[in-house]
């Protein structure tokens, strides 16, 4: 999960998503956390700032990186897997600062 090489180059396995503090929908993607935070300060923003694996849904990346065990009936239903939650990382923002 990093954010880039000696090169230069950037990791694309992962990208920073930024979900506002009363948003239904997350309002900005970003290839790295360092572009998220630049964004969310221009803009004065709150919410959270989530990590999540690019081509997998949190739930399957969960689970086949043994990050999650499945041990409950409702494990793995359509309403458990759509509200899942990364394991990655977050950062909670206020008024575009980080907390």
């Amino acid at each position: 999960m990093s954010e880039g090489n000696a090169e230069g180059e950037v990791d694309l396995s992962n990208v920073w998503v930024f979900h506002g503090e009363e948003a239904r929908f997350a309002s900005g993607v970003f290839k790295d956390r360092n572009t998220a935070l630049l964004w969310v300060e221009l803009h004065e923003l709150t919410g959270v700032i989530t990590e999540y694996p690019l081509g997998a849904g949190c739930y399957d990346f969960a689970v086949a990186e043994g990050l999650f065990h499945p041990s409950k009936p409702h494990h793995g239903t359509p309403a458990h897997v759509a509200e899942f939650s990364p394991s990655g990382h977050h950062i909670h923002v206020r008024d575009g600062h980080p907390e």
